[in-house]
């Protein structure tokens, strides 16, 4: 659950990789977001509920700057 405030966008939400970043291992090209997706360095996405998303901008920036929680 999340105790950020304003909450995180739930991961269902359009804006899901919005959420605050709590675990980021940039050796490994990931980092994990309150919401529980993971997102990748190359910009895509996983789903808690284990489906992808498609590449696109947003990830890779986030990651990059390594904003961890």
């Amino acid at each position: 659950m999340c105790q950020h405030q304003p909450r995180c966008p739930l991961a269902s939400a359009p804006d899901h990789e919005a959420a605050s970043l709590v675990a980021f291992h940039p050796e490994q090209g990931w980092g994990l977001l309150c919401n529980g997706v993971v997102v990748f360095d190359d910009t895509g996405a996983l789903m808690p509920d284990g489906r992808s998303t498609p590449v696109h901008g947003m990830a890779l920036h986030r990651v990059s700057l390594g904003q961890a929680a």
